[in-house]
């Protein structure tokens, strides 16, 4: 079955829900928000695990949101799905002049430098605009220090952002070790530390939020098999019983 074909039966089963089902009747954009921000967790933690069945399951379901918001404001004589889909089209193609257009580019970081400047010029008043408030901390100092690097605000060399990172860690050290330094200092030190620390792994090509999935999911495993394995409950093992467990599921995770 063609592309198209199935697209337009999944938009008749979102239509017959939306008439029929009563759960689907009654929800708003309000009320399917939430439920989109956890689909959208749960397609970013299949996507860090490379789970390409979830992910396809997962994909679906954001998906099937989307046609919801756009069922929901079709309703509301707000826009349709189509117009939706065609301010998206005309929105790529125009961001796109090096392939709908004349213009020549020499490499990713020009397309994304020009996509910056196409924009501002669209009205947006700054580079950081277009960072959503609600992202997570992690994900919008990326996306920030990302968008400030395309208009030239940006590290020459790898080397001077781990300076950069050793100082801010040498200055949080300092000020842990301090008695005296207010509970606000050491936050904002320590916060100096995760955005330099953000900014070294985008540098070098590197995703920290997904990096930090990454060990969350080990943490996750190594730590579940410390309580399978555990012959008593953990409150009651020692600490280096349960690490004699943990280096046990380290090295089943090299087999």
């Amino acid at each position: 079955m063609e592309h198209k074909e199935i697209f337009n039966d999944l938009v008749i089963v979102m239509d017959t829900l939306r008439a029929e089902c009563p759960w689907d009747k009654k929800q708003t954009i309000q009320t399917l928000s939430n439920l989109t921000v956890e689909e959208v967790y749960e397609l970013t933690e299949a996507i860090a695990l490379e789970d390409w069945d979830n992910l396809k399951e997962e994909l679906g379901d954001v998906l099937l949101h989307i046609l919801f918001y756009a069922k929901i404001a079709s309703e509301k004589g707000k826009f349709t799905l189509s117009d939706m889909m065609s301010t998206q089209i005309e929105k790529l193609k125009r961001r796109h002049p090096h392939i709908y257009g004349e213009l020549k580019v020499a490499d990713e970081a020009e397309v994304k430098r020009n996509w910056e400047q196409i924009k501002l010029s669209e009205g947006k008043k700054s580079v950081l605009g277009g960072v959503p408030k609600s992202l997570t901390a992690v994900i919008k100092a990326y996306r920030m220090q990302d968008k400030a690097a395309q208009v030239g605000f940006e590290w020459e060399k790898s080397e001077d952002v781990w300076m950069k990172v050793q100082e801010e860690m040498d200055e949080l050290h300092e000020v842990m070790e301090d008695p005296k330094a207010p509970q606000d200092r050491k936050i904002e030190e320590f916060g100096d530390v995760m955005f330099s620390l953000i900014n070294y792994a985008r540098f070098n090509n590197i995703d920290p939020e997904q990096a930090l999935q990454k060990v969350n999911n080990k943490f996750k495993s190594r730590f579940e098999y410390i309580e399978e394995k555990a012959t008593q409950p953990l409150a009651e093992m020692s600490l280096e019983a349960m690490d004699a467990l943990w280096n046990e599921a380290k090295m089943l995770e090299k087999q």
